[in-house]
């Protein structure tokens, strides 16, 4: 799809749509469209991540320099690096001084395509471009300098479709986690193949 055949179709979200609790949000973020310059995908799979309740999520350790963009304002980037090569995507949720948050954890790559396999060369089909946390940041061009980007007003942003195909939610727990795994905290869009991993759906 081109850019511009996109972009007729898609609206920007609301400050408002992120502060709310982070499954609630990361459940909504489904079929949504994340963009960045004039490559967008849409969102198949994400997981929620509770704040200081929740042993597996960056805040639960409170404010440091590193999960300040956790405590503010809902609605903006929270983007970190993880073994050393690779960026990890997260929306900022939950109202202010809460720091709930979501992972966008795989895409389905709809615009800029020529630009995502530029990007990640070693891709062999389109389901393989944006399959995962690491792999999307790639593919999109998101790195550390996103962190703190404000998602309402782009050039990194979420949009919704303003005509959106229905389908439905699979739920499991959190994958690559050791703390609180088996809170049932990832969705996806039932029967994407471009998710990162199938596993047990509930």
């Amino acid at each position: 799809m081109s850019w511009s055949a996109l972009e007729r179709r898609i609206g920007r979200l609301p400050r408002q749509f992120y502060a709310r609790p982070a499954a609630e949000v990361a459940r909504e973020l489904l079929g949504m469209a994340l963009v960045h310059g004039r490559c967008a995908g849409r969102i198949v799979e994400v997981e929620a991540y509770t704040g200081l309740d929740d042993r597996a999520a960056h805040a639960w350790h409170g404010l440091t320099n590193r999960t300040r963009v956790l405590f503010g304002p809902p609605g903006h980037a929270y983007v970190y690096f993880i073994y050393g090569m690779y960026y990890c995507l997260n929306v900022v949720a939950e109202p202010e001084g809460r720091p709930g948050c979501v992972l966008v954890r795989a895409l389905e790559p709809l615009a800029g395509l020529a630009e995502m396999y530029r990007r990640r060369p070693g891709a062999r089909r389109v389901e393989d471009l944006a399959s995962g946390p690491g792999k999307l940041t790639l593919a999109m061009g998101i790195t550390r300098r996103h962190n703190g980007a404000d998602l309402t007003a782009g050039p990194l942003e979420i949009r919704r479709f303003l005509a959106q195909p229905g389908f439905s939610i699979a739920v499991t727990p959190r994958i690559g986690i050791r703390h609180d795994a088996d809170r049932p905290l990832r969705f996806l869009i039932r029967g994407s193949r471009f998710v990162s991993r199938q596993q047990r759906l509930c």
